[in-house]
């Protein structure tokens, strides 16, 4: 992590545009490829792995991209992910076959992991270290922006045209990322460059694993547990109960993680990550409630508000969590275990709540009802480190 004391350098704020296209043409896909499964005939438990292979994939992907991370160009690494997502993308509309499609999710999990990976560790090269919880936070804001548009527009395309439109669009997107990241100028830390990329130490665990950051990764897994029924379920929650508008959640999700996005960033870097996850832990659990009682669009509305400031606020706390304990040159390591924790997280709840109700025939609301539970367990961990590290400075805290 760079010691430059200017957040806003032009590469910063490129980076943060190709990255929001990136997740613009990603987000479009994420609501509407499961009710894409079951149009073509997919059961709950099909639905469901067009999640959990993706995951599968990126999480498979990211201790390969970690190791390489350590002794690579930025630039290099970055444009390779770009380019993967949009031909993966392209490769949708092609089949109808079961098998075929969530083929190629999977693959599209092995280019996401990738791409991700790469693009929050060139962001943390481009950040000051003393600005790292507002420097991510507004990273993760290139995120938030992407989802007011994509989701929606996803939606909208998905009930209002053809398929292949969807696919079209996202590729176009995907193409504008490529495009902006191709004139960035990044940053490769000198301790990288010193480096040789050395196949013979590649270990996959050790790859995957940061130690001194396991312990914010795990609850982050548990955080996006939670969010990982909403992300494979509203949309087909939205047609079981006869509400429109589902597109509502992610606006207002949005808008209310961009309100609140520069005061947790600020928040985290004075006081650490307890400030913000332990408030916001509970409202994602009253938005998930929001969303279980639902039944109209009031309700998604009310939902989205509460996640905004909850579900939205977390993650870029995460991840700066995760980053802070790490060195700089295990920064790609840490990132990629950050960015599996989130995959696993919403790959392994996709999976099990399939299971769960094709097996028991619990409802949709039920599943919400019964993945909140996540939340609250990220709010009993998050207190329980702050109980052990209170007595220390954040600066100090953060290196144990």
């Amino acid at each position: 992590m760079q010691q430059q004391a200017t957040l806003w350098t032009k590469s910063f704020i490129f980076l943060l545009i190709a990255n929001w296209f990136t997740f613009m043409s990603f987000q479009m896909l994420i609501p509407t490829l499961p009710p894409y499964m079951e149009e073509l005939g997919g059961s709950k438990t099909q639905v469901g792995l067009v999640t959990t292979l993706f995951s599968i994939g990126a999480v498979l992907s990211r201790p390969f991209i970690g190791h390489l991370l350590q002794s690579e160009a930025r630039k290099k690494l970055v444009l390779i992910g770009s380019l993967s997502l949009l031909l993966i993308t392209t490769l949708y509309s092609v089949t109808s076959v079961i098998f075929v499609f969530l083929l190629f999710r999977f693959v599209h999990g092995l280019g996401w992991g990738w791409s991700s990976t790469t693009n929050g560790t060139a962001a943390v090269d481009l950040v000051p270290k003393r600005k790292i919880g507002e420097g991510m936070g507004y990273f993760g804001l290139s995120v938030t922006i992407g989802m007011i548009i994509a989701p929606s527009l996803g939606i909208f395309l998905f009930q209002n045209f053809n398929f292949s439109v969807l696919i079209m669009t996202s590729a176009a997107l995907g193409i504008i990322a490529f495009i902006l990241f191709s004139i960035t100028n990044f940053t490769t830390p000198k301790e990288v460059q010193k480096r040789t990329f050395d196949v013979k130490s590649f270990s996959f665990f050790g790859s995957m694993i940061e130690k001194p950051s396991w312990f914010p990764a795990v609850v982050s897994l548990l955080n996006t547990f939670g969010y990982g029924s909403i992300v494979t379920f509203i949309v087909i929650f939205g047609k079981e109960q006869g509400i429109e508008h589902i597109y509502l959640f992610y606006l207002f999700n949005a808008v209310f993680a961009t309100i609140s996005r520069p005061i947790t960033g600020k928040l985290f870097d004075k006081r650490g990550p307890w400030i913000v996850i332990i408030p916001c832990s509970l409202f994602a659990f009253a938005g998930m409630w929001t969303i279980a009682l639902a039944d109209n669009f009031y309700y998604i509305i009310a939902a989205g508000i509460l996640f905004g400031i909850g579900f939205g606020s977390m993650m870029p706390a995460f991840q700066a969590w995760v980053i802070s304990k790490t060195t700089q040159e295990r920064s790609g390591i840490a990132n990629g275990m950050y960015y599996s924790s989130i995959d696993l997280g919403i790959g392994l709840s996709a999976l099990l709540l399939g299971i769960i109700s094709n097996s028991f025939g619990v409802s949709t609301a039920d599943l919400f009802k019964l993945s909140s539970v996540c939340f609250l367990f990220v709010f009993a961990l998050t207190i329980w480190d702050y109980q052990r590290n209170k007595h220390l400075p954040w600066n100090e805290a953060s290196e144990t």
